[in-house]
């Protein structure tokens, strides 16, 4: 039912808006964007991201005493609602670089871990509401955002090989030793789940031939065959393997179990704490936030959802209120990424549906068990987790597929070497923008525009 005008001379602008922000509208898209496409494969997405955030939470729960049960509470809010608003399966991953300062540095507690995450979020929140975010956008060429990308796709893999080659010690942010092949956590458990996902989801291509009409599989057994196994939860199956190895290695941790959500309190900042966590904090984590958290996830939110308008403006909006709210109660310094969202969509996440599942189920664990969960997820297999983050990361490099050009892959490839090896975005970013400036300086024309020159690959 259209919102009735009582003022036919209204602007349409006005009248536009008047619409958009009418209940019965706003309630039909909520449930537009939440509803599943494929309820085991929803499900299986919303675990693609937990090879991220588990062992960031875990780290900084064992290393900095981090509120696991806010934490929780809150990022599962976030999730409902960014998965309402997107309509895709939008991630809410810690913010790494806040987190691996913390995990470093002795001096830099919970207080400058969340004053890191308000500074970081205020700067985001008015990048998306004076449109500032949207100009930067515009300006970044596609070459650079496909070489964060794969920097980021590569670092994750890489990342995961070493949970699945090495022990983790999380609270000291450092491997301790070979795994063993042999165990409830040894190599050959991950080997196996490595297998069993290439085996469901191949490449994750989705015009496989099992995909075809039901007329040509009739009396195909194998055909048959190939879409049951396609169609198995398999993050899901590997993750709830996890928990049950997890209850077995730990069987002493169910008694440690204190039912009930954490006591909320307002983290006390000092004005120490403001300034250690701006200057180590917020500094290393804006240039991160911008290009992997807005710009890179914009753009891949458009290459995988072309039919959903995901912008630059929205994104760093939300961003800046999940930290502006949640990071006074102390639950961690949060983002969108990348690389949560390859890997969502990697295992099947389509809707918003998909992150609002695992925003429920984050709540839920957060009001009942709070920080007591803790006990359970250091007994979580890393292997396990590093085939996630693995397949994750592997999702998020393929998208830079699309630089078919050579002076588009040089700059890809220049700005992925230098992030990778510099381990740092914004490092890499500023060489990648070098190199594509230097590279239009070469084919430039009189005639040219500013828009031309900068933008178009093949004047």
């Amino acid at each position: 039912m259209e919102p009735q005008f009582q003022n036919s001379s209204q602007d349409p602008a006005e009248k536009w808006f008047i619409h958009i922000l009418s209940p019965l509208h706003v309630v039909q898209k909520v449930k537009e964007n939440l509803i599943f496409k494929s309820k085991w494969a929803e499900l299986n997405g919303a675990m693609g991201d937990l090879g991220t955030f588990i062992p960031i939470i875990l780290a900084l729960t064992l290393a900095k005493n981090l509120d696991l049960g806010t934490t929780l509470i809150f990022t599962g809010v976030y999730n409902f609602v960014t998965g309402a608003i997107y309509g895709i399966p939008m991630p809410v991953q810690p913010m790494k670089s806040i987190a691996a300062v913390a995990i470093s540095n002795p001096g830099f507690g919970i207080p400058e871990v969340m004053a890191a995450g308000i500074c970081t979020g205020g700067i985001l929140f008015v990048l998306g509401v004076t449109g500032l975010m949207r100009l930067v956008y515009k300006l970044i060429p596609l070459p650079v955002v496909r070489g964060i990308q794969l920097a980021q796709g590569l670092s994750f893999a890489m990342t995961a090989v070493k949970y699945i080659r090495s022990v983790q010690n999380f609270a000291k942010s450092k491997s301790a030793g070979d795994r063993h092949w042999l165990g409830l956590d040894g190599l050959i458990l991950a080997i196996v789940c490595a297998c069993f996902i290439i085996i469901v989801n191949g490449a994750g291509d989705e015009n496989d031939d099992c995909e075809m009409n039901d007329t040509s599989r009739k009396g195909n057994w194998r055909r048959k065959l190939r879409k049951t196994i396609a169609s198995l939860p398999s993050a899901f199956i590997i993750f709830l393997l996890g928990v049950i190895l997890a209850f077995i290695r730990g069987p002493k941790a169910v008694k440690g179990f204190r039912f009930g959500p954490s006591s909320k309190e307002i983290v006390k900042i000092s004005k120490h704490s403001w300034k250690e966590g701006f200057i180590k904090g917020t500094i290393p984590q804006l240039p991160l936030s911008v290009l992997n958290s807005v710009i890179a996830v914009c753009k891949l939110s458009t290459d995988l959802f072309p039919e959903k308008d995901v912008t630059a403006t929205s994104v760093s909006t939300t961003v800046g209120l999940m930290n502006l709210v949640g990071c006074w109660f102390g639950a961690m310094p949060s983002c969108h990424g990348a690389g949560g969202l390859a890997g969502q969509y990697k295992f099947g996440g389509r809707s918003g549906g998909c992150v609002a599942l695992l925003g429920v189920a984050k709540f839920v664990l957060g009001l009942v068990l709070g920080s007591s969960l803790v006990k359970i997820l250091d007994q979580f297999p890393v292997g396990v987790l590093g085939v996630l983050l693995l397949f994750a990361g592997i999702e998020l490099a393929i998208c830079s597929r699309d630089m078919n050009t050579k002076e588009a892959a040089f700059v890809m490839l220049v700005c992925t070497a230098v992030s990778l090896v510099g381990s740092s975005a914004a490092l890499g970013f500023l060489r990648g923008m070098v190199a594509h400036f230097l590279l239009r300086l070469r084919k430039w024309d009189k005639g040219q525009s500013c828009a031309t020159f900068w933008h178009n690959e093949n004047p």
